[in-house]
């Protein structure tokens, strides 16, 4: 599942990570925040763009660089390193917007059977958590590395 990622940069004790997508509209330079919760334990999965510009990040920003595949290969081996170095971490993460959220779970649907070797995961609906169950369409993911 995690062959043909882009190349990652860790900063921040394993909270920050950096790639470029690569594409028909440039390297694009995308980051991976893992942003602790007031409820220790628990850790809110972000991600997006970076303005070359500014240097501000932006999970509202549309790429369409043809990558999305490998981009989120990228991001979901960030999610292994961060638990190699946080093993007891829960992770939330949900899209900035329903269709990117669909994208997600799309995404995790047609990776479920090699996430669940490694990671139990959950969906939220408005009556609550439950086992991930392909074809609902879930509000929030949560995430958490199996022992």
């Amino acid at each position: 599942m995690l062959d043909n990622v882009y190349p990652v940069t860790i900063f921040d004790n394993f909270l920050t990570y950096e790639f470029r997508s690569i594409g028909p509209n440039g390297a694009i330079r995308k980051i991976v925040r893992y942003q602790e919760y007031s409820r220790c334990g628990y850790y809110n999965l972000g991600f997006g763009d970076v303005d070359p510009d500014t240097g501000n990040e932006s999970d509202l920003h549309v790429t369409n660089n043809g990558d999305s595949e490998k981009v989120l290969r990228t991001v979901t081996s960030t999610l292994y390193t961060f638990t190699d170095n946080y093993p007891d971490a829960f992770v939330l993460a949900s899209g900035s917007t329903r269709a990117r959220t669909r994208l997600y779970r799309i995404g995790i649907s047609n990776n479920l059977e090699a996430i669940e070797k490694d990671f139990n995961l959950l969906g939220y609906l408005d009556d609550g958590w439950q086992k991930f169950v392909r074809g609902t369409d879930y509000d929030l993911f949560l995430v958490k590395r199996k022992s």
